[in-house]
């Protein structure tokens, strides 16, 4: 086991598929009547993707993302905004 620290790099120059999913997401989820915030983190945790509405293609394309995918996509997004 190693005692160094892995780096992880991402390209933030590159078409951003996982933010569009999200917003995809989100946007249905909203349209349908439910909380994107409480549905996201019920998937998220679960991996059950009944939490996310078919509406619009939802969860087929939520499907398309590893949830690490989406956990960095929210981290990264959270820490831009910060300041």
């Amino acid at each position: 086991m190693s005692t160094e620290t892995q780096k992880f790099d991402f390209n933030l120059d590159s078409p951003n598929k996982a933010r569009d999913i999200i917003m995809l997401v989100c946007n249905a989820l909203t349209e349908k009547g439910y909380n994107p915030m409480n549905q996201l983190a019920g998937y998220l945790l679960s991996g059950d993707p009944t939490y996310i509405t078919s509406y619009n293609g939802a969860r087929n394309a939520i499907r398309k993302l590893d949830r690490d995918e989406i956990i960095e996509e929210l981290v990264n997004y959270y820490l831009q905004n910060q300041g």
